[in-house]
């Protein structure tokens, strides 16, 4: 009896993780903007909800948005300028551009469906070409769907996880394997997005190698004991110069 029951959790466990894989599958397109074929379960009108949704409770995090209209107009200013010079513009995406209160930060981010937030500890190091690096590589996390692909890998990896723990003890296992996956993932967003936002930069009649110097300013900020770069879901800066050296000279031959 108790090898027959061990037997049917095998088969659940299994249908379970096939089932997974098959919709992992039938969840494939490709992105009109970057070309990528990704893993993604929902839509752009749900993206921008999520971003929407979600946008108050963030800027509460970082002490809520910075109150001087003049610096929260440039920052405005300067994304819409990168929007509207570049295929972000086709996109059906609710590009907003967030200056946050806190001093102490150094942060940028983007919410899916077009939400961008930059901290006023990093926007107050940075000026205005190096702070189109900054919104063109948030607005490239947007482009990229990247929040999206996250959210559809996780959902993946929770579903295998759980016909694993299912047919046996082994969730755990697949459980790191998920989040492996997801660490490379991300550093190639980061990637992908220093590659949009160069393009995105030169597009805009910005100089492209004033990202460079936005990559020193981070790995100053991170001091010696910074994560090593397999250790981290964003490459080591030293790499990001390495790539975005690359995107500047491949759009430049471009030209």
């Amino acid at each position: 009896m108790r090898s027959g029951n061990w037997k049917i959790r095998i088969l659940i466990g299994l249908a379970i993780v096939a089932f997974a894989f098959v919709q992992r599958c039938s969840n494939k397109e490709e992105n009109p903007y970057t070309g990528r074929e990704q893993n993604i379960n929902m839509t752009s009108e749900q993206e921008i909800a999520i971003g929407l949704q979600s946008a108050p409770e963030i800027a509460q995090q970082y002490g809520g948005l910075h109150p001087d209209e003049h610096m929260q107009a440039l920052v405005d200013n300067i994304g819409n300028k990168l929007v509207n010079n570049s295929i972000a513009r086709e996109t059906p995406y609710r590009y907003e551009f967030h200056l946050l209160a806190d001093e102490n930060t150094i942060n940028a981010f983007a919410l899916p469906g077009g939400q961008v937030f930059i901290t006023y500890a990093l926007f107050s190091q940075l000026n205005e070409a190096q702070l189109a690096g900054v919104l063109g590589h948030e607005i490239g996390h947007v482009i990229g769907r990247h929040s999206a692909e996250r959210i559809a890998d996780g959902k993946f990896w929770q579903t295998v996880s759980m016909g694993a723990s299912v047919g046996a003890d082994a969730g755990g296992i697949v459980s790191s394997i998920g989040q492996n996956t997801l660490l490379k993932n991300g550093r190639g967003d980061e990637l992908e997005s220093d590659d949009l936002g160069v393009l995105f930069m030169m597009k805009s009649g910005y100089e492209p190698n004033e990202m460079i110097r936005v990559m020193e300013i981070l790995k100053a900020a991170a001091g010696p004991n910074r994560t090593p770069e397999f250790q981290s879901t964003h490459p080591d800066p030293e790499n990001r110069i390495g790539k975005i050296k690359e995107a500047i000279k491949k759009y430049k031959d471009q030209n």
